[in-house]
């Protein structure tokens, strides 16, 4: 039983050891794998044919009453909704690219964690879509949107592992 324990203690010793560098480069290609093209796809959605020219999509993700009132005619937008949208599609191509490359990967993450949750209360009060609730046995969008938050909360504590040009620029 003793040398089964010593085994034990000697294996979690070495992924222990581990965690400092395996922790965030997972954390970061799990984001990579699962939401860059997401984030991508959906900044692809918000421009008409360039990034200073926000489309109907656009106004419509954001801005969905707003959008809907005036028939998703973008000539009706305001100065400040073409403000939010021109950043919010900045953030989604900016945020997840920084992400991929490991550069300012903190920051970003930190970025990425308020547009996940401005991205939920726009679902939730423009689009009406149902959050769900935490603990009640049911995946939801809610549980979804945590999960996100967790693994980009990882990135924010960790940093962004070895692999990463935050790394390479602070090299001695």
């Amino acid at each position: 039983m003793t040398a089964l324990i010593s085994t034990y203690n000697n294996s979690m010793e070495k992924v222990d050891h581990a965690s400092g560098w395996l922790t965030p480069t997972l954390a970061r290609l799990v984001f990579i794998a699962v939401l860059l093209v997401y984030y991508w796809n959906s900044a692809m959605l918000k421009i008409d044919g360039s990034i200073f020219s926000p489309s109907a999509g656009a106004f419509g993700q954001i801005f969905p009453k707003a959008a809907e009132a005036v028939l998703y005619d973008v000539t009706q937008m305001t100065i400040f909704q073409r403000i939010v949208i021109f950043f919010g599609t900045v953030a989604e191509f900016v945020l997840p690219a920084l992400l991929l490359v490991g550069l300012l990967t903190r920051l970003a993450a930190l970025g990425m964690i308020g547009f996940v949750w401005v991205q939920t209360i726009v679902d939730a009060t423009g689009h009406g879509i149902n959050l769900g609730r935490l603990f009640d046995n049911a995946i939801s969008l809610m549980d979804q949107r945590v999960m996100w938050t967790f693994m980009l909360l990882v990135i924010v504590i960790n940093g962004a592992g070895p692999i990463s040009l935050d790394r390479l620029l602070r090299l001695k």
